[in-house]
């Protein structure tokens, strides 16, 4: 078995985690790499519980990978998150406008850091991720469970 990358781990674990708490389903979630992807947290199908603010849930969710793993490592891995950051700049664009999209970008940066920063949040990130580097793929319904149990362990 090919040992799996744990900053892939808690980078997939993040956005997991963020749309768990932002009340998104996660449908699965794997690091095993593919041709186009290191891994990938997928999200269900029509079930998305209706949010005051979709775009900014979104955008988040996008950006809790990245923080996630610039949490675990200590640097911002963005050469590895393009992906992620192409949806992120698209997403702010058309909330504020291309001039401040930035701002926006940082703004909400901050904001999903604050949310990893959180005891319960964070212990999910650490008990997902442990479980992608064993299993490589997890189901949401796996993920939702873990997730549970930390928040509840708080």
């Amino acid at each position: 078995m090919v040992p799996f990358n744990d900053g892939t781990a808690y980078h997939e674990a993040g956005h997991a985690v963020i749309a768990m708490a932002l009340g998104r389903f996660v449908d699965r979630v794997t690091i095993v790499p593919d041709q186009e992807h290191a891994g990938l947290c997928e999200f269900r199908k029509g079930a998305i519980r209706r949010s005051e603010d979709w775009l900014e849930r979104e955008i988040l969710i996008a950006l809790g990978g990245i923080a996630a793993e610039a949490r675990h490592t200590g640097t911002y891995p963005w050469d590895g998150a393009a992906r992620d950051e192409q949806v992120v700049r698209s997403l702010a664009v058309q909330r504020a406008g291309e001039r401040r999209a930035e701002r926006l970008q940082r703004r909400l940066l901050a904001k999903v850091e604050h949310l990893l920063s959180r005891e319960g949040n964070w212990r999910a990130v650490e008990i997902i991720a442990a479980e992608l580097v064993r299993l490589g793929t997890i189901s949401g319904r796996t993920a939702r469970h873990l997730f549970e149990q930390a928040c509840d362990a708080c």
